[in-house]
Parts: structure tokens; sequence; C-alpha cells
């Protein structure tokens, strides 16, 4: 997905635990319990984007746009399977790691659930991109060989520029389209970031290390800048749709 201005392309260097590598970083148990939980949140929504493709291909008008979808799908589990590789590595069992989030994007899912192609375009350009902004945004404050795993799996698949192409097109021949578009990419930016907040306050070594180490608790404003952050971004792709945001 493409993430246009995320914190992790406005630090212009890198200081602390962001300076070290894993075998350094990771003797700070609550850094470690953060990793893995990151790891595992991005595992499972890895997973969650294949299946979620190989069932949109299902709605592909095209068989040219189905086997683009299926690409698509195959990129999404190859980065699954790297980060279910990584965890391995570190001696901590995926399916374990991956299960505290499964309750989280399951709900997202099914609460987005598209009704026809075009929807799940734009859910697949909007839903997963809000995803990689807040995951970039933690990003920055990763290990270097965290981050180059996680700023790697977050590479577009190649469905960003597929969805805008398809979507633009479609509004251009019936302009009636992008009414409803927009309306169902609001609801989409307001249930991901609600999902995005769940996901940090429940997660204590993971909100802590989001905020920059504040030992007790939230940095509202910092939180607050983040989500301003995202939701600037997520401005800049509705337009790219010719949506309003």
């Amino acid at each position: 997905m493409e993430t246009p201005d995320t914190a992790a392309e406005h630090a212009a260097e890198h200081t602390g635990i962001a300076a070290q590598d894993w075998a350094a970083a990771s003797a700070d148990p609550q850094y470690r319990a953060a990793v893995v939980d990151l790891l595992g949140a991005l595992a499972y929504g890895e997973l969650a984007a294949f299946e979620r493709l190989a069932e949109d291909a299902k709605l592909a008008p095209t068989l040219a746009d189905k086997a683009e979808l299926a690409k698509m799908a195959s990129a999404e589990f190859h980065h699954f399977e790297q980060l279910r590789d990584r965890l391995s590595a570190i001696d901590e069992e995926p399916t374990a790691a991956m299960e505290p989030f499964a309750q989280a994007l399951d709900d997202f899912h099914r609460q987005t659930a598209p009704s026809d192609w075009l929807e799940g375009l734009v859910k697949a350009y909007v839903g997963d991109s809000i995803a990689s902004d807040f995951y970039r945004e933690v990003a920055a404050r990763l290990d270097g060989d965290t981050r180059a795993l996680v700023l790697g799996v977050l590479d577009d698949t190649g469905h960003g520029n597929f969805a805008v192409e398809k979507v633009r097109a479609a509004i251009e021949a019936d302009p009636r389209v992008g009414g409803r578009l927009a309306l169902w990419a609001r609801r989409l930016m307001g249930e991901a970031l609600s999902q995005a907040q769940r996901v940090v306050a429940e997660r204590d070594a993971l909100s802590t290390m989001l905020v920059g180490g504040v030992a007790d608790g939230f940095d509202l404003a910092e939180v607050g800048r983040m989500f301003s952050r995202i939701t600037e971004a997520h401005t800049k792709r509705m337009a790219a749709l010719g949506l309003a945001a």
C-alpha cells in the first residue's frame, strides 16, 4: 500500500533503541514483548489480507482482474511467511503471538465486508494503507533489524495503483458511484482508526514503545499527532481515488 508522510520518513537519524540491533535491544524484556506484539499483529493482518484478497478475486469482473488480485494475495501470504519465520527465529510461537489480535482484526473485516468489487478495492487501498501508516509510525521506534523487516512487509503489493486506476475509471463512467464510495471510505477510516486505537490501548508494551518509552502509559499529545498524520495521509489517498475525504 502507498504510505505517504509518516513518522518513519520524518526521522533524520535514529537514536536510542532505534539505533540498536535486535541482539542489543531485545535485552529489555518490555521492548521484546512490544516487538512480539507488533510482529504478531502484523502477521495476522497479512494472513487476513491474503484471505480477503483471495475472496475479493471472486468478485472481479474480468479474468485479468481476477489474476491480478490472486497475484497480490500471493504477495501478502509471502509477507505473512516472513513474519512467521521471524517470530520462530526469536523463539516465539507464531500462533500465540497472533492470537491476541485476531478478534480485533476479525471484527474490523466483519464490520466492513464489501458489497461489491469497487467497495473491495477501496477497502484494500484505504483500509490497508491506514494500517500500514500506523505500523510505519511504530517502525520508527524499532531496532534496525526489526525495522527493516517491518518496512519490507509493508511494501506495496501493487494494489494501490491497481485500485486507483479501476476506481477512477468507474467514477468517470458513472459519477454517481463517487458519492457512494466516498461514504464507504469514510466508514473504513473510522473503523480502522478505532481498531488501531483498540490494539494499542490493550497492549501495554506496545503502547509504551509507541509513545517513546513513557513509563506511565499514553502520551496523549503524541498519540494525537500520530493519528493526525495518518488522517492527513488518508485525505491524500482519497484525492488520488477521485473521492472527497
